[in-house]
């Protein structure tokens, strides 16, 4: 796809990401499961002397595996074979340095959600994006999933009717146990004003403005913990109403014993609804005002929606998951960048894969949660 564009891959550096990363593995793979991008560049740990070591271990050429991200940066912007993108996976109370930063160099960039470590920063950002035109990706990962752009085009079709109501929830179990684990997550306020809001509630926020093509414009929360004693949040329950008058709720935690992912979506409108669970993927339920239950599954064809269709890369039904949804937002920012390089206009196209206003939106979403949770009342949704 790029290759076509621009007669080679997409050159992308990699800032965090390194040793004993889960997410970093999953950026590193999601870039190269289509083979649009080369990676030519890291800083992959706060350690210089670590950082250097992983990026050799990865393949990366010597010159180029950076002790620090401040000295890519530098040195990437002088090169005349310099990276395209940066793709940031750091702990959240970096992300406005470093995005900054590549944005003043002129990098287009793809920055693991949430955006920044509170609002007026991601609104900084996003301020930054518009004064240097540049391309802006926030890994939103679920939205990939070839049912869940399904579901956004039937909404948008009006198949639903005018939508009602919106339900989501995501329900882990990884801080259930009495001791949290250790890392940045949990050290202080690194993650940002909520752990739970910050590292999943703002991936169920996303899911159903993502869907609807909604957004929420006041919420009454209710946040704390579930395990006696705990210092840190790790749930949350609200209840919320949409632009255009809808009721919805939203249930988040990452302390309920014996749950795995539990990430899920109800949405319904006054002629059916929808229903979506991540760890049935493929699975799509329709259920029609006064019809039959209809599942949609995710194969290629006429039966599917052209969002789920350009999602979908094998064509007899085999399973697709969490990685080639990962992968969905990467090819769709590359062949934008290519685009971009090679001098074309791409301003009035859409994209599906989500972009810096969805940042600001949900940190503006955390911030109204914490302040409803804090008085006790509904709170306006300021982006």
């Amino acid at each position: 796809m790029t290759i076509d564009i621009i007669g080679r891959r997409i050159r992308l550096g990699l800032v965090g990401g390194g040793p004993g990363s889960i997410i970093g593995e999953t950026h590193r793979i999601a870039a190269r499961l289509d083979g649009q991008y080369e990676v030519v560049a890291c800083a992959l740990t706060s350690d210089a002397v670590r950082s250097r070591e992983a990026g050799i271990a990865l393949g990366i050429v010597a010159e180029r595996a950076y002790g620090s991200w401040q000295e890519m940066l530098q040195a990437e912007a002088q090169r005349p074979d310099r990276m395209d993108v940066v793709a940031v996976m750091t702990p959240n109370d970096s992300h406005y340095d470093i995005c900054m930063q590549a944005l003043d160099r002129g990098f287009h960039i793809i920055c693991d959600k949430p955006l920044a470590h509170g609002l007026a920063a991601a609104r900084d950002i996003a301020r930054k994006v518009a004064e240097t035109h540049a391309e802006f990706c926030v890994t939103y990962c679920y939205t990939g999933y070839p049912m869940v752009r399904q579901a956004r085009d039937m909404v948008a079709a009006g198949e639903l009717g005018e939508i009602r109501q919106v339900h989501l929830q995501y329900i882990q179990g990884y801080f259930a146990h009495h001791d949290l684990p250790s890392g940045w997550r949990t050290e202080g306020k690194r993650g940002g004003e909520s752990l739970v809001l910050m590292d999943i509630g703002t991936h169920a926020f996303h899911l159903g403005g993502f869907v609807t093509g909604l957004d929420v414009t006041q919420i009454c929360a209710d946040l704390g913990s579930a395990i006696p004693g705990r210092q840190v949040d790790d749930y949350v329950g609200a209840l919320t109403h949409y632009g255009n008058g809808a009721r919805g709720s939203l249930y988040v935690t990452n302390a309920a014993a014996g749950s795995e992912h539990g990430l899920s979506f109800r949405i319904h409108g006054d002629a059916g609804g929808l229903e979506w669970h991540q760890e049935e993927p493929n699975r799509l339920i329709h259920r029609r005002k006064d019809g039959f239950e209809q599942i949609i599954t995710r194969r290629l064809g006429p039966a599917t929606s052209q969002g789920a269709q350009q999602s979908t890369r094998i064509a007899i039904g085999h399973p697709e998951g969490y990685f080639e949804a990962f992968a969905n937002l990467y090819t769709e920012f590359a062949k934008r960048v290519a685009n971009r390089l090679a001098g074309r206009d791409v301003s009035g196209e859409a994209t599906l894969y989500p972009g810096v206003i969805d940042g600001v939106k949900g940190l503006a979403f955390v911030a109204a949660a914490v302040q409803s949770a804090n008085a006790g009342r509904w709170t306006d949704v300021a982006i």
